[in-house]
């Protein structure tokens, strides 16, 4: 007798996907209301807001940029999937709704909770997005893009790219501070913890598939 084949896990991913921007464009927005500082590629989106007079909303800098670096994945022939996407139209409109909704504060203590906070969940929105599985997000696939052809090595590439956009943001106006500094040394040990608990594995195929030939999905 046949067993019936498991059933994918697009559902799961494509949520867990949208869950994973969703929580990451919070967790930015929180990280800017801490005026602490903020990550790299953040500090060149913050930067280039001030650059424009802040005639483009923080957010909009964020596709706007997602948009410009998927450009740059045509000669390195990357191909975009749908988490790509997703994260390119959807972290910057959720980062200014959280900047609409959370108003700027002198209380340090809020402060340093929003800093605590954008650090451990941007984290648990990057493990989700990521672990899904359907495509990295734009700045992931450019540095991927650079060490498929040889650029460098990850470590080489991320750490030139990553420094190149926080001194360019710098250079610009953008927040470097003690939440830039916490950001840094603790997003890759909590990815590390993180990303293997909520990817979205293939479900093994049981004994009688195998034996129809019928192969597991994913």
């Amino acid at each position: 007798m046949v067993m019936p084949v498991p059933v994918d896990r697009r559902a799961r991913r494509f949520s867990q996907l949208l869950v994973g921007v969703v929580m990451y464009g919070i967790t930015m927005g929180l990280m800017v209301r801490s005026v602490l500082g903020l990550d790299p590629w953040d500090v060149f989106h913050q930067g280039l807001t001030e650059l424009l007079g802040n005639r483009l909303s923080y957010g909009t800098v964020i596709t706007v940029v997602s948009a410009v670096v998927l450009l740059l994945w045509i000669p390195l022939r990357q191909r975009p999937g749908i988490g790509t996407l997703v994260n390119a139209l959807v972290i910057g409109w959720t980062t200014d709704l959280t900047l609409s909704l959370v108003p700027p504060t002198d209380d340090m203590r809020l402060r340093i909770g929003y800093l605590v906070l954008g650090v451990l969940g941007n984290a648990v929105g990057g493990a989700l997005y990521i672990g899904a599985g359907l495509g990295p997000g734009p700045r992931d696939g450019l540095m991927t893009g650079l060490v498929a052809r040889g650029v460098g090595s990850i470590r080489l590439v991320r750490t030139v790219i990553e420094l190149s956009v926080l001194g360019i943001g710098w250079l610009l106006g953008g927040l470097v501070g003690v939440g830039t500094v916490l950001y840094a040394l603790a997003i890759g040990p909590l990815l590390h913890v993180l990303l293997p608990r909520l990817s979205v594995r293939a479900p093994e195929p049981r004994p009688d598939d195998v034996a129809e030939g019928v192969p597991g999905t994913h």
